[in-house]
């Protein structure tokens, strides 16, 4: 899943976004205001992690911005302003949860989830194909119950597959969910991701297969062609 950090401290920012990689998601940084707003405006994002103090402007201001759309993300205050008023007024404006600095990865990356899990953002059933089965609460993903834990860009393109069966997924959206701000990709990077990710879907006897859907993208298929 995709998460945009609106921080301003680049050293924190490196680190927080190398931190949530590691938990398995996508993380986009911006460093201002405006890239913040202009990110929203352009991306789907699943969270949002949002300082308050930013060169240019109120990090709570975002949140009117953010409200009232089709699909709402799950937004985190992380801040050092930790006052019961700073608190009350972060809440009261529509963040659905406020993280006082420091504070442990662990415990960020747990109320993410749940935070995630509240607002409704991942689908609420396990979802299977083949052999393979996803949990959009927790992450996980098995095969026969076995624990699948592809490379991170891998398991990128394979949870967009997972949440969008049984259709396809444009193969510029699964781009774009590989590109951070910063960090951009080559440009056959989805393809040798997804080649590596067959090859390990069959060396793991998933019971599932990756098809390619000329003209538009990918999608995920069980092995006798059903996609669940």
């Amino acid at each position: 899943m995709r998460l945009l950090l609106v921080e301003d401290n680049r050293r924190l920012g490196e680190l927080l976004s190398e931190g949530l990689g590691r938990a398995g998601w996508t993380v986009d940084i911006v460093e201002t205001f405006e890239d913040a707003a202009a990110a929203c405006r352009s991306s789907r994002f699943d969270a949002i992690l949002l300082d308050r103090g930013l060169p240019d402007g109120e990090g709570l201001d975002l949140l009117g911005q953010l409200r009232g759309g089709d699909a709402t993300p799950a937004v985190l205050v992380l801040t050092a302003r930790g006052g019961l008023q700073d608190r009350v007024e972060g809440l009261n404006r529509g963040a659905d949860d406020y993280i006082v600095k420091p504070v442990a990865l662990e415990e960020l990356v747990a109320r993410i989830n749940a935070a995630v899990r509240r607002t409704g953002s991942v689908r609420p059933n396990a979802v299977t194909c083949g052999r393979l089965s996803y949990d959009p609460l927790t992450r996980a993903i098995t095969i026969d119950g076995r624990p699948f834990d592809p490379p991170r860009r891998e398991r990128v393109v394979l949870e967009a597959l997972l949440n969008a069966l049984p259709r396809a997924v444009a193969k510029d959206l699964l781009e774009e969910r590989l590109v951070s701000f910063e960090r951009q990709v080559g440009p056959n990077a989805l393809e040798v991701y997804v080649h590596r990710l067959r090859r390990r879907l069959a060396d793991s006897a998933a019971g599932a297969a990756i098809e390619t859907v000329r003209g538009l993208g990918y999608r995920l298929v069980a092995q006798d062609g059903r996609t669940a």
